[in-house]
């Protein structure tokens, strides 16, 4: 569900500052692909630098939206966060406090409302999916577009940085929104949301109820 308009993603950013699609098949979901060489992750690099690309990236992405008239052909992101929260719910037996989870859905459903803001997001963008390449230091892969408010965007790098976010999330989400240019209150609630509420396989893992509790509004 999450990366059914990536297709379309690719042909709007056009290579700035994602890969090229060269070709691909709609009805398949088949992509030909500029080929990314060497072709490592950004994983590669210190998170304190990954953090440095991951907000220049962000930048660009939004950056081409913000002035596009062509964005009705993407689904808004509160469609993607309805689709979570009934998988959130349906978890409900194994929430280990209801009422930080219940808190970060709410929250979920305030922050999503559409606004004149609002931009093309990528809504994956971690070091995992960027890659070195020749023709720019770094492009974006494997993107999942949805149309909403920037500061989400800037939330799955924060949760791929699990060990630096649990030690000191108010310090993280402060250098990510300065480094982003986003609004810090709503990053630290669309993160505080995110740790609390989203759906996962185990809930018995603390480190996200921890999170969620250091960065509860």
């Amino acid at each position: 569900m999450e990366g059914a308009s990536e297709i379309e993603g690719l042909r709007f950013w056009n290579g700035n500052p994602t890969v090229q699609l060269l070709e691909a098949d709609n009805d398949l979901g088949a992509m030909l692909l500029e080929r990314c060489q060497p072709g490592y992750s950004l994983h590669s690099e210190p998170e304190h630098r990954q953090d440095i690309v991951i907000a220049t990236l962000l930048k660009r992405l939004w950056k081409r939206s913000a002035s596009s008239n062509h964005l009705q052909q993407f689904r808004h992101l509160s469609e993607m966060l309805g689709f979570w929260r009934d998988e959130t719910l349906a978890q409900a037996h194994h929430w280990p406090d209801a009422g930080l989870v219940r808190e970060g859905l709410r929250l979920w459903e305030e922050l999503g409302k559409p606004l004149p803001t609002d931009v093309l997001l990528a809504t994956d963008l971690h070091a995992g999916n960027v890659l070195r390449s020749e023709r720019e230091p770094w492009l974006v892969i494997d993107p999942k577009p949805f149309i909403g408010d920037p500061p989400y965007d800037v939330v799955q790098h924060l949760h791929n940085c699990e060990a630096r976010l649990n030690t000191d999330p108010i310090g993280m989400v402060k250098r990510l929104a300065d480094l982003c240019e986003v609004d810090k209150e709503r990053l630290q609630l669309w993160t505080f949301a995110r740790a609390a509420a989203d759906p996962r396989p185990d809930w018995t893992n603390t480190l996200w109820i921890d999170v969620a509790m250091a960065l509860a509004p």
